[in-house]
């Protein structure tokens, strides 16, 4: 029987230059998207895919990711001395039990095979997903959760994937396509961020995986690729040339690239607009800023 899937790692240890200067004393992943931290779209994300364990892979000066998790007594206490409830419920739907999540910390930024190689002592030999928190995911059955149902079925090394345009290849790891199954593709391999004329297809790797202890041992040797960096889809390849098979897995909903600030204000639209308490108030605010925009021209 397959093991199931219940340890996560979440890469947190970049400096999120690009969102400067507000980065400059807020991790990047606790910027709010709309009103939640883009890190608890992420944990919502993997509890609903059951995942039980989490592990941070962190750095210096992000402390305050460490607090978000914690309890706040002070705060707790006067919302309930205010009556308001739900806001309790709310408070306390972010807290994270002891012992459910650990912090390790990446000394140097030698890339993401690294950051996850970190965990390896905390994974063991065991299966276990990666999400990075950049990638928000809208879907009406949440991404990791529609991976972890197809690895039960089909076992090896799984990533989430979807095109792009064949110009953006060189901003992704790619799938070379072996067999296009429809919503699975099995692959030849896998190559990082490679120049539009030589990208094997235009199939990128997104920020969900999926992956076996094979992928640590492959980590093991620190190999540098792309960018001088350690990638883990060199680590996943690796293990596809041990005999596991990599698919990649079009998943169903719509990915929004949070770690760049279009797609970061893109987001809080598409989230502000599907929520009932916002949606008439913001949409109108669009309408009328469009038909502006035409009058003025």
């Amino acid at each position: 029987m397959r093991r199931r899937v219940t340890k996560a790692i979440f890469p947190v240890a970049g400096l999120g230059t690009r969102f400067l200067p507000a980065t400059k004393s807020v991790p990047k992943e606790i910027m709010t998207l709309v009103d939640r931290p883009l890190v608890q779209y992420a944990i919502d994300e993997a509890r609903a895919a059951g995942i039980r364990e989490f592990i941070f892979i962190t750095s210096r000066g992000k402390g305050a990711l460490e607090d978000y998790f914690d309890n706040a007594p002070q705060l707790e206490a006067e919302l309930r001395r205010k009556g308001k409830d739900d806001l309790l419920e709310l408070l306390r739907s972010t807290n994270m039990d002891s012992g459910e999540i650990a912090y390790m910390r990446q000394h140097r930024p030698l890339g993401l095979g690294h950051a996850v190689w970190c965990a390896r002592r905390l994974i063991g030999n065991e299966p276990f997903a990666v999400i990075l928190p950049d990638d928000v995911i809208a879907a009406d059955t949440p991404c990791l959760q529609q991976m972890v149902e197809a690895f039960e079925e089909v076992g090896g090394n799984m990533v989430a994937a979807m095109e792009v345009p064949p110009a953006m290849t060189s901003a992704y790891g790619i799938l070379d396509v072996k067999d296009d199954m429809g919503r699975m593709v099995s692959t030849r391999g896998l190559v990082e961020k490679p120049a539009p004329d030589s990208a094997p297809s235009n199939l990128a790797v997104i920020g969900r995986y999926i992956l076996t202890p094979t992928v640590l041992q492959k980590l093991n040797r620190k190999q540098a690729g792309a960018g001088g960096e350690i990638q883990l889809t060199d680590a996943i390849d690796a293990a596809r040339e041990d005999g596991e098979e990599v698919y990649g897995f079009r998943f169903r909903g719509q990915r929004f690239d949070c770690g760049s600030k279009a797609g970061f204000l893109q987001a809080t639209v598409a989230f502000a607009l599907a929520r009932d308490d916002l949606r008439d108030e913001l949409w109108s605010y669009i309408t009328d800023m469009v038909n502006a925009d035409k009058a003025a021209q």
